[in-house]
């Protein structure tokens, strides 16, 4: 390896700067102000993990996006969290073991072997909020409801929400009977939105079968004429079905109620990044912007691998991708310059003024800095015998 090389970065992981590193710090924090003032209570997971507690319940595609490695101590393999959400369920299933509601919420790195997309990198900065023990659609509210408020936190100015609901593709392609590798494919065009594809794959199925079926709803896609379609298309079809249309149209109208600023629409292929979710999913864009900016819904699966079946749903969110995307401003003060001097009554206006200011204390390299190259608007002086601040202007 050259001197050259030493510095280099691998693709998709950056060092965050300032200051940009200040206003993802800021964000981070007011975000997680939000959710405890929500009641949701903070947990730090592990960085790692063996690969049997992060990967139950989950999907294929988080197995493939998570780093392994092999454990020193004992040999087992072990896993870099891709996803903190799964920690969350251990956590609230075997570590904590409460009864009744659990609120949690969370932020930290995680690590990707691949970008989701070419507008991320593989070391997002997520945060998010699991509710646990509720099967309710007051549940399924709050916890959306909580993520549209943190979008507001985070400067966003408009948002659009898709609804959709994981039981309708489930139910129909279990209806249909498919083969293994034939459900993969399915899903894999569903994900996609290729309909051609769907076109090919379901093409030959009668008219009212379950694959026929898939194959209108991923042309379906919209405001609430949608959710008019989708009935339509599901008419007759079984009661679960019914249901979960019924759910998603309460859920639509509670939010034109309680945010009439937000646009919603339902997307009944919506599959992409739901490996583990059972039911109602949501995802939050804005303008302009081709991926999600926040994303959950709800999991009543997992916990039920750690030996605690609970009902579950939350959200997630990179911290990183909402500072570029919000218009948030961050106020910040400039900090006081205090000079290379060894007066005691110096070091004492120092500290008293640490206690609620920013001071940079000047060492003896310093000598002829400009103290506003530091970030600082004020310096301290000595006046009539005491240290005082004032303007640098």
């Amino acid at each position: 390896m050259t001197v050259s090389d030493r510095w280099l970065l691998p693709d998709g992981v950056e060092d965050i700067l300032p200051p940009l590193a200040g206003r993802i710090e800021s964000l981070r924090r007011d975000v997680m102000d939000t959710c405890q003032r929500w009641g949701y209570q903070l947990v730090i997971p592990p960085l790692i993990e063996y690969l049997e507690s992060l990967f139950t319940g989950t999907g294929h595609d988080l197995e493939l996006q998570t780093f392994k490695l092999t454990d020193q101590l004992t040999g087992r393999m072990m896993g870099v969290r891709a996803d903190m959400t799964p920690q969350a369920a251990r956590i609230d299933a075997h570590t904590l073991g409460q009864e009744g509601i659990t609120r949690l919420c969370y932020a930290g790195h995680v690590l990707h072997t691949r970008p989701r997309h070419m507008l991320t990198g593989r070391t997002p900065i997520q945060a998010g909020c699991e509710l646990f023990g509720s099967a309710s659609e007051s549940a399924d509210m709050e916890v959306i409801s909580l993520m549209l408020e943190t979008l507001r936190v985070a400067g966003l100015p408009r948002i659009h929400l898709d609804l959709a609901h994981v039981a309708i593709y489930e139910s129909l392609i279990g209806e249909a009977d498919f083969d293994r590798d034939t459900e993969e494919t399915i899903f894999d065009a569903m994900a996609r939105k290729s309909v051609p594809e769907l076109d090919e794959l379901l093409g030959d199925c009668p008219e009212g079968s379950a694959g026929s079926r898939l194959r209108k709803l991923a042309r379906v896609s919209g405001g609430p004429e949608a959710l008019v379609e989708a009935r339509k298309i599901l008419s007759g079809a079984s009661e679960s079905l019914d249901a979960a249309l019924d759910k998603l149209d309460r859920v639509a109208n509670m939010l034109t109620r309680d945010f009439p600023e937000v646009s919603f629409g339902f997307d009944f292929c919506e599959l992409r990044g739901y490996n583990y979710h059972t039911g109602l999913v949501f995802a939050a864009y804005v303008p302009g912007h081709g991926d999600s900016v926040a994303k959950g819904g709800r999991y009543d699966a997992i916990g039920s691998d750690f030996g605690r079946p609970r009902p579950a749903t939350g959200f997630s969110l990179d911290i990183r991708a909402l500072v570029s995307l919000g218009e948030r401003t961050v106020k910040k003060n400039g900090a006081v310059w205090a000079p290379a001097d060894q007066d005691p009554a110096l070091e004492g206006a120092v500290s008293d003024l640490r206690k609620t200011e920013t001071v940079i204390r000047a060492l003896p390299e310093d000598e002829g800095c400009n103290p506003a190259t530091r970030g600082c608007d004020r310096q301290l002086v000595k006046k009539d015998g005491e240290w005082v601040v004032q303007s640098l202007d």
